[in-house]
């Protein structure tokens, strides 16, 4: 087991025989860490932590700490992570804030230096989050989202699948699947580029760009917006989707820019 001598892994943690353990790590245990996965020097690993397998935990990352909340006494909550994820250097990730709750990552994700996931935030798969990024605690990523360098998430808003949001942008509000976010929660296209690259058909993107036009581009009754893209536009799954998120919102939905020019075929 390539476990570096000076690392200090506490009794109750697991690991697979082929956990490549750096200098300086930390593991505090009950934890379990799946085959396959590295973890750099001095990271640290709290307490009520499952990592699966072929993750790597980058150089000084904290991975299950207590979460930064007043409310939170000490009790036992827990930090799942799921397999082939990369997590690099100083990414913090908090364990959950209420007795028995848990702070999750699927898979395939990307977190980039700095970036924070506070507790009882959850990501999908494929997401990335790029360097300085904040996810807020309760916030849920849907699979593929891309989170753009030094992003606020708001507590408690969900962020759709095939979103992304620009470099520097915030919300406090839940962001569309398949849109581009831009400044304060505003809806400035459709996430083209990631539409292709997720293997979308071409008449599938033309209705969602016909529902983006009615639905942020036009400022009105939302509800009406709504009955009007049931009626209007071709029934696709993403157009279902799409329409299907909006109505469970509960902290209000991203909307599109008050100028005639926005750029929304990005």
């Amino acid at each position: 087991m390539p476990i570096d001598p000076s690392a200090r892994i506490a009794p109750g943690v697991e690991l697979a025989p082929d956990v490549e353990v750096g200098p300086g790590v930390i593991i505090d245990g009950p934890s379990t860490i799946g085959a396959g996965t590295r973890i750099q020097a001095h990271a640290y690993i709290g307490p009520y932590t499952t990592i699966g397998a072929h993750n790597l935990i980058g150089f000084g990352a904290i991975v299950g700490h207590e979460p930064q909340d007043y409310a939170f006494k000490g009790e036992e909550s827990y930090t799942v992570i799921g397999n082939h994820n990369i997590i690099r250097e100083y990414v913090t990730i908090h364990r959950g804030t209420v007795p028995g709750s848990a702070t999750r990552l699927g898979h395939h994700n990307f977190l980039m230096a700095l970036s924070h996931m506070a507790h009882n935030s959850s990501l999908g798969n494929h997401v990335v989050v790029v360097n300085g990024a904040l996810v807020g605690g309760y916030v849920e990523v849907a699979d593929r989202a891309f989170i753009s360098a030094n992003c606020l998430l708001h507590q408690f808003i969900r962020v759709g699948t095939l979103a992304i949001m620009r470099g520097g942008s915030r919300a406090s509000r839940d962001l569309p699947p398949y849109s581009v976010i831009d400044d304060t929660h505003t809806v400035k296209g459709v996430n083209l580029v990631g539409l292709k690259r997720a293997g979308l058909a071409a008449p599938n993107i033309a209705a969602l760009r016909q529902a983006f036009r009615l639905l942020f581009f036009r400022r009105g009754n939302l509800k009406a917006a709504l009955a009007r893209v049931e009626q209007e536009v071709p029934p696709t799954p993403e157009v279902a989707h799409l329409l299907d998120f909006i109505r469970a919102a509960k902290r209000g939905v991203a909307m599109g820019p008050r100028e005639a020019d926005a750029d929304r075929d990005l």
